[in-house]
């Protein structure tokens, strides 16, 4: 295919294209939703791992994610002007789920320290293969010659699939793994990582579609000849800096709920089966929301949509607080009610943020350089460092609290400083990181200009 260039044409893209390509974020959002909801309470309270070790089990991989992201987005910028796509690394996405199975697939004489390193290598792996697919994948969106609204239709469509990955993968994978054995956690890999095969490819199909229909702009030039000038650039650029910015503690703040949720609802409720039904809870109104959004993006603008969703999580983070004081069936009532309004508020923190990053790309491009692999690598790198750091912020509160591990044939009992961590770690510590993403986000003055 011959890839239109100029920015002057304006398309609009078909519902079957847009399902296809959608249809990839159904595999991140397993991806995204499983390690983040499970791998932290597989390590401490299955594999035995201290809390602390657990951790860094979760961080350390993603540092490899922060150096490797940017350089994937250089690449396909080259890869974009050489071949008039950037389908080529996507491919990687297929083995994704053999990643996953091997990461929860832990051999039975591993517990401990060992244990962790087994499952920090195979997160490398996977986070390696995740972004191999996930940079051009999200690229293709800043591609595409289509204007400010169709944009944000574009990531509506994404953000119902990606809600779909999350909130089957979230309410899946908590039942399946409810006995907490260690043969539970592998067959519940195995079914995911299937439905993450599939999904990859049919995203393959849908972005050649979508680019066909739409049209491409081409990377400049100077794009992809060196990585660092692509991260100067990027990072010189006000508003594409403050949008980043607020979504490194966003994304920090999500994914430290999603640690998080098992221990409260076992912990503070005792029940683990509570947790896929508050998944459900949070993720299933994100689902009609999704379009609801929209229709806000398009009268009052993403930028005020965007500070509305930071503003309603951080203040439903607090309010979780209420729920555990009130404890038992009005409790979990509260706790259900406030937990679906943070559902809400989430599909708007995904589709406004993610489709704001092509008009800063398309902002870029009016100025005279296109260099969409680069902003986009920067962005997720800030993701994947966003996916570590919450977990990881959790695991610290628990080791500062006294929590004590143990593995899935124990059962321990907590002392009061361990309780008193895990809820501040879940209530107050999240409000206040999402505070200083809407912080953050308040200096983002491009919106509806793009």
């Amino acid at each position: 295919m011959t890839p239109r260039t100029t920015a002057t044409a304006r398309a609009r893209a078909g519902r079957g294209a847009l399902s296809a390509y959608a249809a990839g974020s159904v595999g991140m959002g397993i991806w995204v939703t499983v390690p983040g909801l499970l791998l932290l309470y597989f390590l401490t309270d299955v594999l035995g791992v201290p809390a602390f070790l657990a951790g860094l089990t979760l961080l350390l991989p993603k540092v490899v994610d922060i150096v490797v992201h940017p350089l994937l987005g250089s690449r396909s910028d080259r890869e974009a002007r050489r071949f008039g796509h950037r389908r080529r690394m996507m491919r990687t996405g297929v083995l994704l789920g053999g990643a996953m199975v091997a990461m929860f697939c832990v051999p039975p004489a591993l517990t401990g320290g060992p244990a962790a390193i087994w499952v920090g290598c195979w997160f490398v792996v996977g986070n390696l293969l995740f972004a191999g697919f996930q940079v051009p994948y999200l690229t293709t969106a800043s591609d595409l010659l289509v204007d400010y609204h169709e944009r944000t239709r574009v990531f509506m469509f994404r953000v119902l699939c990606l809600t779909v990955g999350l909130l089957g993968a979230g309410v899946a994978a908590p039942a399946l793994t409810s006995a907490g054995g260690r043969g539970d956690y592998t067959r519940m890999a195995l079914l995911l990582a299937t439905v993450m095969v599939v999904t990859s490819l049919v995203a393959l199909v849908g972005v050649r579609r979508l680019t066909d229909e739409c049209g491409v702009r081409v990377p400049d030039e100077a794009a992809g000849h060196s990585t660092l000038s692509d991260l100067r650039l990027a990072w010189q650029d006000r508003n594409y800096r403050a949008l980043v910015l607020s979504y490194l503690f966003t994304g920090t703040t999500t994914h430290l709920f999603l640690a998080a949720l098992p221990y409260f609802t076992e912990y503070v409720f005792e029940s683990t089966g509570l947790t896929s039904i508050l998944m459900g809870l949070f993720l299933a109104p994100a689902i009609f929301a999704g379009p609801l959004w929209t229709a806000w993006s398009r009268r009052f603008g993403k930028q005020r949509g965007l500070l509305l969703s930071q503003a309603v999580f951080a203040t439903g983070s607090l309010a979780l607080l209420l729920g555990a004081v009130l404890d038992g069936a009005p409790g979990v009532a509260v706790t259900a009610v406030v937990v679906m309004a943070m559902g809400i508020a989430f599909a708007g923190l995904q589709l406004f943020a993610f489709s704001m990053v092509p008009d800063v790309v398309a902002a870029a491009e009016a100025a005279g350089s296109s260099k969409a692999g680069a902003y986009t690598g920067v962005w997720t790198a800030t993701e994947a460092t966003g996916t570590a750091v919450g977990p990881y912020l959790y695991s610290a509160a628990l080791a500062l609290g006294g929590f004590v591990s143990s593995t899935s044939d124990e059962h321990v009992t907590q002392p009061g400083s361990a309780m008193t961590a895990l809820l501040v770690g879940f209530t107050v510590v999240p409000a206040a990181l999402m505070a200083t993403a809407l912080w953050f986000q308040r200096r983002y003055t491009l919106d509806g200009v793009a």
